[in-house]
């Protein structure tokens, strides 16, 4: 099974949004469950094109959160980079 490693940039990231937005106190517990499914489909994500190359995204828990993660084969981790608001004119686009 993939390990699944969360960056201290994109625990960061959650955090403010968590802060900003006012998202409820099990945010953790959501973003945990989106990540889940790297654990046995590590590619499941939408590769990035540009600049976000080697980074693949999924979306969640909620539509606009956008988990960046990159994959490392040799390891069998992802490595989770960042989370952006999705409505924000800076999130990567595929």
């Amino acid at each position: 099974m993939t390990q699944i490693v969360v960056s201290p940039q994109a625990q960061r990231d959650v955090n403010q949004a968590i802060a900003g937005l006012g998202l409820p106190s099990d945010t953790w517990a959501r973003v945990a469950r989106s990540l889940r499914v790297l654990e046995t489909f590590p590619r499941a994500g939408r590769a990035l094109e540009g600049r976000w190359v080697p980074a693949r995204f999924i979306l969640g828990p909620w539509p606009w959160l956008i988990l960046l993660y990159i994959y490392d084969e040799p390891s069998d981790r992802v490595h989770v980079v960042a989370a952006h608001d999705g409505r924000a004119a800076t999130s990567p686009r595929p």
